[in-house]
């Protein structure tokens, strides 16, 4: 019986030499970098324009731009909902953005409605049980 054990014990060892052993591996790191380079346009003049009516949806508006190489200019017309038309004329240059804004027309509202409660209030009468009536507390003479 001993020699059996041993024999296992042996068998066990033996075997543990000639596992496989396994090894991870290894990769380089790509040598591919990428370059990325901004694309630019030389600039191009161009001239647009539209407006837009739309008597459903009350929009009422126009917009106009043209370039050169260098500078913008523009305008644009809004119809505001209180009845005037704003007016707005700009430029952009090297120097920056410069806007001239105007208003046409003068601004109506509507009239407030004089106010008229749908209701009158409520006029509350005296109520209908009587008021409770307490007895005067009786404190024990000592």
């Amino acid at each position: 019986m001993k020699f059996i054990i041993l024999a296992a014990l042996v068998a066990v060892a033996a075997a543990a030499d000639y596992a496989p052993k396994y090894e991870a591996p290894k990769y380089e790191a790509p040598k591919y970098e990428a370059k990325y380079e901004e694309v630019t346009y030389a600039p191009q003049p161009y001239s647009f324009g539209y407006d837009v009516q739309d008597k459903e949806s009350y929009n009422d508006f126009e917009h106009n731009e043209k370039s050169d190489y260098n500078v913008v200019t523009g305008s644009y017309r809004v119809a505001l909902p209180d009845g005037r038309t704003q007016i707005v004329t700009y430029k952009a240059d090297k120097d920056g953005y410069t806007a001239d804004v105007k208003f046409e027309g003068e601004a109506k509202y509507p009239e407030e409605p004089a106010y008229k409660p749908a209701y009158s209030a409520p006029a509350y009468s005296a109520p209908a049980y009587p008021a409770p009536a307490y007895p005067a507390p009786a404190y024990p003479k000592y």
